[in-house]
C-alpha cells in the first residue's frame, strides 16, 4: 500500500504523520519546549538504592530522578566499572523496538545493592519518557539505532528483526553481520531486509564511531548530565519510516526540508527524490484531513461506520475500551449484528492504539458473542490489524465475558497526555457531584457544626446552582433543619466557588 509522510513544522511543535492509503496510520507530536528524551544518553549518579524494589533512583540532571530496575543494570563493562550486571535481558531503548529481536530475559540477577552504591556514577540511556508523576525509565544497556541496524556495545548478541520472516534473507543478513566482527551486539532492523553488505557495514561503522565519541564524552564529563541526544523527531521519523512503500515525504518548512534532504542524502540517498517542499496555501494537515483525524483521536467516543461506537477511557497505567452497537440494528439476526460490530471495532481499536500511541495494559470489552466461531473470528481480526503496529503488542485470549486483555509497549507519552490535560474543574475525575448531593452535604455539616458551636444564626456560602437547588427543591429541608437546630440559615451565593465548594460560618450580628 502506498504511503506518505507529512512533516508539519510550527514555532512551538513539530508533527509528523504517516499515511497509508491516504488515511492516518501513525502520528508523532513533539513540543519544542519538552521534546522526547527516549534514546538520549546521560552521565548519572545513583541517588538512592531500593533493595525492597530491586531498583535505584538515578539523578541525571533533570527535575525528576530516573528509575533503574535491576534487570537493566550490567555488572561488567570494558570501559566503566565493575558494578554492572552483564545480562541479555535488555529492552532496546529506541522507539521502534518492534523491529528488533527481543533478547531472552534472565531472572538470575545479583541483588541491586551488590551492583550499585549511592553516589556511584554510571552511564545510562533513557528507555521511556517521564510519565505523570514518574521520572524517566533508564537502562545501562546502550543501544544506538541506525538506518539498517541497531548497535548495542554492552551486550554480546547478533540477530535479525523478527519482522523479517524470509529464512533465506535472515541467514544472509546474519552471515553479513558475523563478517563485521562486531565488538558487542548488532541487530538488523526491518528496514535492512534488502540492504547490501556495504550499506550495513557503513551503518555499523557510523554507529561504532558514534559509540566511541559517547565513550570519550563520558570520560571527559565531570558532572552529571546529557552526553548524547537523539536526532530530532522529524529526522527520527525519516530514519524509521522512510522505505520503498513511501511515495513522498512532504515538508511545509524550508529549513527543515533542507535538513531532511541533507540527512537523507547522507544515510538513504536512494530516497532523496521523494523529499518534497509543500508550497500550498492550505495548511498541510488540513490538505490531507489529518487534523480531522487527530480531533477524532482525542475524543472519548469514536463512531464506527456501521453506526456502532467504541468508548476509550485512558488512566495512568490502564486503558479500557468498550464496544457498543449504538444505532446499528443489523439486517439478519442479533448474532450477525454483534459480530459485524465487533469486527469493525477490532479494526478501529488497532487503528486508534497506533494513532493515540496508547500503551500499557489495555482491556477491550467486546459485545458478548455466544458462538465460539465468532469469538475466534474477532480475535483473528484483532491480531491481524495489530500485526502492522510498530510497537510490540501481546494479546491474551478472549474471556467468557468477551474481555480481551493486551499490552502495548509504551516509550513515549500518549497523544492525549501530550495534547490534553486533566479537566481543571473536575480535577480529572470526569464527573462532578450533583447539586442535590452538595446540598445534602451542607445539611449534614450544619448539624455537625451546631453540635459543636452553639450559634443561632448560620451563613452557608455556595455555588449559584447549589443555591438554586436548595431554594427550589429543598425549602422543606431548610425549615426542618432550622427547627432542629433552633437557628436561622442564610444562603449566600459565591460566583467564584466551585460547584462542590461551600463554607458554613456563624452569622455576624450587626
Amino acid at each position: 500500500m502506498d504511503s506518505e509522510i507529512l512533516i508539519n513544522v510550527l514555532p512551538n511543535q513539530v508533527r509528523v504523520a504517516y499515511l497509508e492509503g491516504g488515511s492516518l496510520s501513525e502520528l508523532k507530536v513533539e513540543k519544542k519546549h519538552s521534546p522526547t528524551i527516549v534514546g538520549s544518553i546521560y552521565k548519572g549518579r545513583v541517588a538512592k538504592v531500593l533493595p525492597g524494589m530491586q531498583a535505584a533512583f538515578v539523578d541525571i540532571g533533570l527535575s525528576r530522578a530516573g528509575f533503574l530496575y535491576v534487570g537493566e543494570v550490567r555488572s561488567q563493562t570494558k570501559k566503566y566499572d565493575d558494578h554492572f550486571l552483564d545480562n541479555d535481558d535488555t529492552e532496546i531503548a529506541v522507539e521502534d523496538t518492534e523491529a528488533i529481536e527481543e533478547i531472552e530475559t534472565k531472572d538470575d540477577h545479583p541483588p541491586i545493592q551488590d551492583l550499585l552504591k549511592e553516589g556511584q556514577e554510571i552511564l545510562v540511556q533513557v528507555a521511556k519518557d517521564p510519565l505523570g508523576t514518574k521520572g524517566p525509565r533508564l537502562t545501562t544497556h546502550v543501544s544506538l539505532p541506525g538506518r539498517y541496524a541497531v548497535y548495542m556495545p554492552t551486550v554480546d548478541h547478533l540477530g535479525v528483526s523478527r519482522k523479517i520472516t524470509d529464512d533465506s534473507k535472515r541467514r544472509k543478513l546474519l552471515k553479513m553481520v558475523k563478517s563485521f566482527k562486531v565488538n558487542g551486539g548488532l541487530i538488523v532492523r526491518t528496514a535492512g531486509e534488502d540492504a547490501e553488505t556495504h550499506q550495513l557495514k557503513a551503518d555499523f561503522d557510523y554507529l561504532k564511531l558514534l559509540w566511541k565519541e559517547i565513550d570519550q564524552s563520558y570520560k571527559k564529563r565531570k558532572s552529571i548530565g546529557l552526553i548524547h541526544n537523539e536526532v530530532p523527531t522529524e529526522m527520527r521519523a525519516l530514519r524509521d519510516w522512510l522505505s520503498d512503500e513511501v511515495t513522498r515525504v512532504i515538508i511545509d518548512d524550508s529549513k527543515v526540508h533542507k535538513k531532511a534532504v541533507q540527512f537523507v542524502s547522507q544515510f538513504m540517498p536512494q530516497f532523496k527524490s521523494k523529499i518534497k517542499l509543500y508550497k500550498g496555501n492550505t495548511p498541510l494537515f488540513d490538505e490531507y484531513d489529518v487534523d480531522l483525524e487527530v480531533s477524532r483521536a482525542l475524543s472519548r467516543k469514536v463512531w464506527l461506520k456501521s453506526g456502532g461506537y467504541i468508548v476509550i477511557d485512558e488512566a495512568e497505567a490502564l486503558v479500557v475500551i468498550d464496544v457498543n452497537t449504538g444505532s446499528y440494528v443489523g439486517k439478519k439476526d442479533i448474532d450477525e449484528t454483534i459480530l459485524k460490530t465487533n469486527l469493525e471495532a477490532a479494526q478501529e481499536v488497532a487503528h486508534q492504539l497506533k494513532v493515540r500511541n496508547t500503551g500499557g495494559i489495555i482491556v477491550i470489552d467486546f459485545i458478548d458473542m455466544e458462538k465460539l466461531a465468532h469469538r475466534e473470528k474477532v480475535m483473528m481480526a484483532l491480531n491481524e490489524h495489530l500485526s502492522s503496529d510498530r510497537s510490540r503488542t501481546e494479546v491474551m485470549s478472549m474471556s467468557e465475558l468477551g474481555l480481551v486483555e493486551m499490552t502495548r509497549k509504551r516509550t513515549r507519552p500518549s497523544l492525549v497526555s501530550v495534547l490534553c490535560e486533566p479537566c481543571s474543574y473536575c480535577d480529572g475525575n470526569g464527573y462532578i457531584k450533583r447539586s442535590e448531593t452538595v446540598a445534602n452535604e451542607i445539611f449534614r455539616e450544619l448539624k455537625r457544626e451546631s453540635s459543636e458551636k452553639n450559634h443561632k444564626n448560620w451563613v452557608v456560602s455556595c455555588h449559584s446552582k447549589v443555591a438554586d437547588w436548595i431554594y427550589s427543591e429543598e425549602t422543606a429541608a431548610i425549615e426542618a433543619t432550622e427547627k432542629v437546630l433552633q437557628a436561622t440559615i442564610t444562603i449566600d451565593v459565591r460566583p467564584g466557588f466551585h460547584r462542590e465548594q461551600y463554607e458554613i460560618k456563624p452569622k455576624k450580628l450587626t
